[in-house]
């Protein structure tokens, strides 16, 4: 049997508390690790958007505290064909995809991965918060025990060559020890901010951002009723359920509710906006294509459980395939059901795998 001394771990190093703890750990269970630093966004980082410099530094003084080497790479190209070309096809489209999902499966864990492999490593490792079991040479994703971080939404589109060849080692722990062990071993991510907004782009005016890679197209905005209310700049910058940025002062319907983003009518290129926690926001079925399964395919009808967002509650579902489509029927209405979105399947705390919303029904 090959002993963990002998496996070589190139773990995906960011700059990150997560993946300071991931090599710490790792180095503890007595594997060989080195480290490397994934650039993938090329942009002049004078707005402060981009903390890819920052990033790199605190890296290199994590490998440097453990005595680890760094490699570094540029994965720009790969990201922008692989993943935010994509991201801005659906835009057009008018659904609102998740850039980290595709990311995870054409980046992290393809692109890194080879690039690993090529440098000798047995597997790799990232700072994800969910874990990898072995059952009769097949592979299952698990969510992480730590429910306020599980990240297996996000990885559900791995298959099982990549599975085999990872590691998450926080899969077992929660957040609050990470940054503990991070502080007891004084490392400078220990109180850094968790990275949030579009994946390795960071943080940013969402529809400003999208306005510089894709045209306006005015319309109306419209309540149920039909009556207008003032102009949008384009479909593509607003997402099902969504709130904030829709500027709809008073004057405007019949109470003080907030207005939330109901459905895009493509075809007359409407945005319908809804006060308050109105029916129109919620729908009990969907359907979705492009199914992934970790393991192998279900036998449908199939009585499991469904995310259609991240660190949303999961919710009792049937699901059955219909020439290549996945029919998900929750057991209640569901709120905000966003085509583009994925919807991410589970047996109790096993991730089957999931598809991308296309349509949604009453």
């Amino acid at each position: 049997m090959t002993s963990l001394t002998s496996l070589k771990v190139i773990v995906g190093l960011s700059g990150g508390v997560d993946s300071s703890v991931a090599a710490l750990l790792l180095i503890e269970q007595g594997f060989e690790v080195e480290a490397l630093f994934m650039k993938n966004w090329e942009e002049d980082d004078t707005d402060g958007h981009c903390t890819a410099q920052q990033d790199l530094s605190d890296a290199q003084k994590v490998a440097n505290k453990l005595g680890i080497k760094l490699h570094t790479v540029n994965f720009s190209s790969d990201y922008w064909d692989d993943v935010f070309e994509h991201f801005l096809q659906e835009h057009k489209k008018g659904r609102t995809p998740n850039p980290d999902v595709l990311c995870n499966q054409k980046i992290k864990f393809k692109a890194f991965l080879d690039y690993a492999l090529n440098l000798g490593a047995d597997k790799i490792s990232t700072g994800h918060y969910a874990r990898i079991t072995q059952e009769n040479d097949l592979f299952q994703l698990k969510v992480g025990l730590d429910n306020n971080k599980d990240q297996s939404y996000f990885l559900h589109l791995l298959n099982q060559h990549q599975l085999s060849k990872s590691l998450f080692p926080l899969g077992e722990i929660n957040k609050d020890e990470v940054r503990k062990i991070a502080a007891e071993n004084g490392f400078v991510t220990a109180d850094k901010k968790d990275s949030t907004g579009i994946c390795f782009i960071g943080e940013r005016n969402f529809s400003e951002f999208l306005q510089t890679y894709l045209p306006t197209q005015q319309g109306d905005i419209v309540d149920e009723n039909g009556q207008f209310i003032k102009h949008h700049q384009g479909l593509a910058f607003y997402t099902i359920g969504q709130r904030k940025g829709l500027e709809i002062g008073g004057g405007f319907g019949t109470s003080g509710a907030p207005w939330f983003v109901a459905d895009k009518r493509l075809k007359n290129n409407e945005l319908l906006v809804v006060q308050g926690d109105n029916p129109l926001l919620y729908h009990q079925s969907l359907s979705a294509s492009n199914p992934h399964w970790i393991t192998a395919t279900p036998t449908f009808p199939l009585k499991c459980i469904a995310k259609i967002r991240y660190r949303q509650v999961s919710q009792d579902c049937t699901i059955s395939d219909q020439d290549g489509e996945i029919q998900v029927k929750f057991d209640q209405p569901q709120r905000a059901i966003t085509p583009g979105q994925s919807v991410v399947f589970y047996a109790q705390d096993v991730c089957l795998g999931g598809a991308i919303i296309k349509t949604r029904r009453t």
